[in-house]
Formats: structure tokens, sequence, C-alpha cells
């Protein structure tokens, strides 16, 4: 293999190891906001919440009214 070629092959293989590298840490960035946004999700489905007077009220509204009154947005 001449010069020129094994250059030209190292540098190809340096482009494809940096690509490589900026989607893994981009892979780790991404996976590191979701394993966040999973442990709140977590902590709020642990705790234990009880609707307001007001809410509960206009849930009980809305679950008797048909759905012939509702109104298209």
């Amino acid at each position: 293999m001449d010069e020129a070629r094994f250059e030209q092959k190292f540098i190809n293989i340096k482009w494809l190891l940096n690509c490589m590298a900026t989607s893994i840490e981009v892979l780790h960035k991404d996976l590191t906001s979701l394993k966040k946004d999973i442990e709140f999700i977590k902590h709020i489905l642990r705790e234990d919440y009880e609707l307001s007077e007001f809410a509960k009220k206009a849930l009980k509204e809305a679950r008797e009214t048909p759905e012939s009154e509702y109104i298209d947005l």
C-alpha cells in the first residue's frame, strides 16, 4: 500500500472515530436527560395526592356532560 492511500485511510478512520465519539456524547446526554425525567415522574407517582373539592366538582360535571354538548376546537 502506498503512503498516500495509507494516509487517506488513516484520515477516514480518524474522521469516523470522531463522528462516533460525537454520536456517543449526544446519546449520553439524551439518556441522562431521560433518566432525570423518569426519576421525576416516579417521584410524582409515589406521592399521594387528593383532588381539591373544586377539582372533584369540575370532574363530576365533566363526566355528566353528554358528548353531544362538546364543542369542537
